[in-house]
């Protein structure tokens, strides 16, 4: 079969190779691939700058953004053949840490998990992959062309879990959501605050292209103008912050309502200084009861919660997020950006 491929570590390696076909196991499901997205994660591994093949092997098939269809499915499973599905990126450790023995294991403590495309397992970019049942999620069906958007969805509904969980440690009754980033996080994030009936605000430096129009069509608003002046102007209850940049981590914190909740699904660079002054950031955390919160990766139960949000989502909305195809056989051009790029799919 045909697969995306790296050399963990090794930049320049990334290739479309003709890798050995998967053998099922009694558990698993074996399905023909659809497509794969492509997000920064893949892009950094295909620089070489991490990820981990599996033992004994040179070879990582990149994907962990999944969309297949079931060719076969294990006698008495939830399963049939020609359902639409999505497989599940983390994997428990094997030891396993109290967090993954009770299917947290996006919170594990050990650091010993293992991730479909990143860490030691092969990802879903093949013509045809397996998966273990207890490990996947049915979709819609009507969700044929876009359900790859199903695993960056994960990460924002268990961005919503915690705001929600930590927001229940008292009384919460936010109204305002500012989301920092427009690119398909961003997006997402702002598709289930709206779902949660919030005024969403969405903030990016581009100001043309299709993710205006994208956040309007949610019914949201778009903002182009210095983050802290978009906070103190709205003063949200909520940030769901999806850039990294650290200016704008530190300056939508600072600005939120009394008892505001920020949470960071991106992931800055390292190597960069910023004068802070730690003092006022303390006080204001502390005077006014905020919550800074990091979440990344999701569970079984996040996969679900996104399943849910994407079959409520209008579909030609989500159809618009996905603004670029490319077969299989020329998968590198998925990693040169190109303008107006919102979410890049692979079809495979």
């Amino acid at each position: 079969m045909r697969a995306l491929t790296t050399i963990p570590l090794t930049a320049g390696s990334l290739e479309v190779r003709d890798m050995p076909d998967p053998q099922a196991s009694a558990t698993d499901l074996l399905v023909d691939g659809i497509a794969i997205g492509v997000c920064g994660t893949d892009k950094e591994i295909a620089g070489g700058d991490y990820g981990w093949a599996p033992p004994g092997e040179e070879r990582l098939i990149l994907g962990h953004e999944s969309l297949g269809r079931v060719s076969a499915a294990p006698q008495g499973s939830d399963f049939a053949e020609g359902d639409l599905v999505v497989g599940v990126v983390r994997r428990p450790d094997p030891v396993p840490c109290g967090a993954c023995a009770h299917g947290e294991f996006d919170m594990c403590r050990n650091g010993e998990y293992t991730e479909r495309g990143i860490k030691q397992l092969h990802g879903y970019g093949s013509e045809r992959w397996t998966v273990d049942q207890d490990y996947v999620v049915k979709l819609d069906p009507r969700l044929s062309e876009v359900g790859m958007l199903l695993e960056p969805t994960t990460v924002v509904a268990k961005a919503w879990e915690q705001v929600e969980q930590i927001g229940a440690r008292a009384w919460f009754d936010p109204k305002t959501v500012l989301v920092t980033g427009a690119g398909p996080i961003g997006l997402l994030a702002a598709l289930l605050g709206t779902q949660r009936g919030l005024d969403v605000h969405v903030l990016d430096i581009v100001t043309d292209g299709p993710k205006p129009r994208l956040v309007k069509d949610l019914g949201g608003t778009y903002h182009h103008d210095p983050v802290d002046a978009v906070a103190k102007r709205i003063r949200p209850d909520v940030v769901i912050e999806a850039t990294g940049v650290s200016q704008l981590v530190l300056a939508a914190m600072a600005e939120t309502a009394a008892y505001g909740i920020s949470c960071l699904t991106g992931v800055s660079s390292g190597g960069r200084k910023l004068g802070v002054d730690v003092g006022e950031v303390n006080r204001e955390i502390v005077l006014q009861n905020d919550v800074v919160v990091g979440s990344v990766n999701a569970n079984l139960r996040h996969y679900r919660q996104g399943a849910e949000a994407l079959a409520k989502a209008e579909l030609g909305w989500l159809h618009r997020l996905v603004t670029r195809r490319v077969p299989l056989a020329k998968a590198s051009e998925a990693f040169t950006p190109q303008q107006d790029d919102v979410k890049v799919v692979i079809e495979l």
